[in-house]
């Protein structure tokens, strides 16, 4: 074998033997020895902020995807504009992102740096990786151990939100593209889509399903008939597109696999839901987890995994910041 061949060889190994130096920083209790009660004390704030609205759940929920599907999970959607920098969370699709998201996040940092020994030491990145799993785990879904060690980044631009998040109207192959893109896999994707179990949607979002969706048929087939009707009832024609709906119909508060029953009977809200189901190469996976909480609650949690590894920042790519809506 040549000299370059070995190299290259070599190379292309450590790429699958060695991960990459910021995944191997995240470890499970990352802050024993510098803040050893961080995941209790955040999970207080967190219960706190919950039992003040229940929105805290799927807002810090939506505010993790969105961070993560953009430049890596390291709170760069918390960034606050400035009059030179329009940063992430003012971009046209993270408007919708629910105050008491960031609210939490920010309590959350309040508390543990009110500890001496942990203020500045704990990165707001993970502090919402806490948060997030906190908050499935007090609407019913799985309790599970978060790996922690990330740094928070130092870049936040609206302009780098463009085609990094699922629209509504995705199919398939536009989903599983753009989960690939951050190492997840399609099953990865199905599971993950499922936090449309809590939460809601403005009618604005799929108004086209239920008024404008082909010529001479303005409502789309693959809906349930019934639940189209209710969707119009909730949603008429001009209403105000911020008004809201629940994502899940049946149990809109809950953690659970009543989302891939709700696809099988015709119910998810945004096509990106539906064509879970419709379409065959999907469809399996969402039947297996209609039948089996414990194996999506597994499914999920491998996931959120997997997503909280995304664009970790390690060394000079990232800090920990004293205020995690602007760089220090």
């Amino acid at each position: 074998m040549g000299r370059f061949n070995l190299l290259v060889a070599l190379s292309l190994l450590s790429l699958f033997v060695f991960p990459s130096p910021s995944v191997a920083q995240l470890r499970q209790n990352f802050y024993a020895d510098i803040c050893p009660n961080v995941e209790t004390i955040v999970r207080n704030e967190v219960t706190k902020k919950f039992q003040q609205t229940f929105v805290t759940v799927p807002a810090t929920l939506r505010l993790f995807f969105h961070d993560c599907f953009v430049q890596g999970c390291d709170a760069s959607v918390i960034i606050a504009s400035t009059a030179s920098n329009k940063a992430e969370k003012d971009h046209p699709d993270n408007l919708s992102l629910a105050g008491d998201g960031f609210d939490t996040v920010i309590k959350a940092k309040t508390a543990v740096d009110a500890i001496p020994q942990s203020r500045n030491r704990v990165s707001c990145a993970d502090i919402l990786t806490m948060a997030t799993r906190d908050v499935i785990k007090l609407s019913g879904g799985p309790s599970y151990a978060v790996e922690l060690g990330r740094l928070d980044g130092l870049v936040s631009k609206a302009s780098d939100v463009d085609g990094r998040l699922p629209g509504p109207t995705f199919n398939l192959n536009q989903l599983n593209s753009l989960f690939a893109a951050n190492g997840l896999s399609q099953q990865d994707m199905i599971a993950l889509s499922a936090a449309h179990t809590l939460g809601f949607s403005h009618c604005g979002k799929f108004a086209n399903r239920i008024y404008s969706f082909a010529p001479g048929n303005p409502v789309d087939p693959t809906l349930n008939k019934t639940y189209a009707t209710q969707l119009q009832q909730m949603c008429p024609k001009n209403v105000d597109p911020r008004v809201a709906i629940n994502m899940d119909p049946i149990t809109p508060r809950t953690f659970d696999n009543i989302y891939f029953k709700n696809l099988q009977q015709g119910m998810g809200l945004f096509t990106s839901d539906q064509v879970l189901f419709t379409d065959t190469r999907s469809r399996p996976t969402v039947d297996a987890w209609a039948g089996d909480s414990q194996a999506f609650n597994k499914a999920f949690v491998d996931a959120m995994t997997k997503l909280g590894r995304v664009g970790v920042k390690s060394g000079r790519n990232g800090n920990i910041r004293r205020d995690c809506g602007a760089f220090n």
